[in-house]
Parts: C-alpha cells; sequence; structure tokens
C-alpha cells in the first residue's frame, strides 16, 4: 500500500519563510513521535514534500567552512544574494530561481530507517529524472550529490544534496540546477570541493527547460521509488 505525503509547490519564495516552515512541520512530526513513545499510543505521523525556487541565497551547513565563502556578507548584499547558516548536513551551496529545491520531511519509520539509503534514492529520483531529458548522470564516490562525467577532468556537479535527520524524521533535501544562473557559484566553493565545477541542465542542454516539465518527472520518480503517493 503506497504510503500517503503532502505536497506543496510553493512557486518563488524567500529562504526563511521555507526554513521556518519546515521546522514546523518537522517539529510538530517529531512531537507526535515523542508523544506516541511517551503514552504508548499510535497516533500517525504526516510526511511531508515541499518544492520551491528560491530568491537568490547562500547556505553554509553545520559542517561547512566560513572560507569556502569567498566574499563577504557585505558584498554578496551587493549582488542581492542573503545568506545563512543552517541546521543541514554539507557544506556551502547556493540556491536562486530556476533551481528545483526539494525539501522531502519524512517520518522513515514509515518507510526504513536508514540513512544511507534514503540519500541514495534521493540521488536516484534526480539520475532517474534526468535521464528522461536525455542526460546521463551519476553519483560520484564520497560525494553526496549528482554529477556528470564523473572520472574525468570535467567532472560537474547538477544537484547538490544536505539533509537532517532527528529520530528518523528528515528535512532539508536537494537542489537540481535546471535554468539557473551559474555565475553566483564562483563566490563559492560549492559543498567545498575544490577543483569541480557546477552545470545545469539548460546548459548541458544548451536550451532553457520546462521546469513544470521538470518537476513532473521529479514528482513521478519520488512517489515510485518511495513507494509512496502524494496527497494534496
Amino acid at each position: 500500500m503506497d504510503r500517503e505525503i503532502q505536497f506543496r509547490d510553493l512557486g518563488l519564495s524567500d529562504y526563511q519563510t521555507i526554513w521556518d516552515l519546515q521546522h514546523d512541520l518537522f517539529q510538530k512530526t517529531i512531537d507526535v513521535k515523542i508523544h506516541n513513545r511517551r503514552s504508548e499510543t499510535n497516533l500517525p505521523t504526516t510526511s511531508h514534500f515541499l518544492l520551491v525556487e528560491h530568491f537568490p541565497v547562500i547556505t553554509l551547513g553545520k559542517s561547512g567552512k566560513m572560507d569556502h565563502l569567498l566574499l563577504n556578507k557585505k558584498d554578496l548584499e551587493k549582488e542581492g544574494i542573503s545568506f545563512y547558516k543552517i541546521d543541514r548536513g554539507g557544506d556551502v551551496t547556493y540556491h536562486g530561481p530556476g533551481q528545483i529545491v526539494g525539501y522531502p520531511i519524512l517520518d522513515l519509520d514509515q518507510f526504513f530507517t536508514d540513512i544511507h539509503k534514503y540519500l541514495r534514492l534521493l540521488e536516484q529520483v534526480i539520475i532517474s529524472t534526468l535521464m528522461d531529458f536525455e542526460i546521463t548522470a551519476t553519483r560520484s564516490k564520497g560525494e553526496t550529490g549528482v554529477w556528470i562525467d564523473v572520472g574525468t577532468p570535467f567532472a560537474r556537479k547538477i544537484c547538490a544534496m544536505g539533509i537532517r535527520a532527528s529520530r528518523w524524521v528528515t528535512m532539508h533535501g536537494f537542489s537540481l540546477n535546471v535554468n539557473t544562473d551559474l555565475k553566483p557559484f564562483d563566490h563559492i566553493v560549492p559543498c567545498g570541493i575544490q577543483g569541480k565545477g557546477v552545470t545545469s541542465m539548460a546548459k548541458e542542454l544548451s536550451q532553457e527547460v520546462d521546469i513544470v516539465e521538470v518537476k513532473e518527472r521529479i514528482k513521478h520518480h519520488f512517489q515510485d521509488l518511495f513507494d509512496s503517493q502524494f496527497v494534496y
């Protein structure tokens, strides 16, 4: 039986608003699980999947290094880019219009309790989506995310990932470059990885991509791989 996941496409939104929403949904799910354990009840938890595009923002994960940010905050402001230190894993990345950001807030007790498997399935969602657009992408050993031309001097990341999990509840997720302006990535060492570039679907295909269609393919593959069904 498919597990139900509440789905929302939040359009273009500022980072703080969506971060606050994630925290609210994340904490409510954890609170239900704590209540169930303490009172020996079995109240259902609700899983969520949010899709969004962000206004220009750079985020630094809890294990990230400030020296991977190549501009100071004042110069970033001049560029119209916000900055946040946040509570996900991973290092530094950029979000902006034309990039699809996915935030699964899942109770993994309803799926499987394996973070490694969770990350590999998230990567596969993106790999399968890219394949639908005739872009061949793969994993890179030891480097979470989705890459093109792994093992060559031209290896480049097309999708970054970073998550947080507590009591088997997840938040944060992935960011897939579709029609993203890649210039702001010059202001950071993407994901803290030296000597490798970033790319987008538009750059790989030499044309703008229908972002609505990409979202539909992501939704399809996510539901398939996570044996789930979105409800609206």
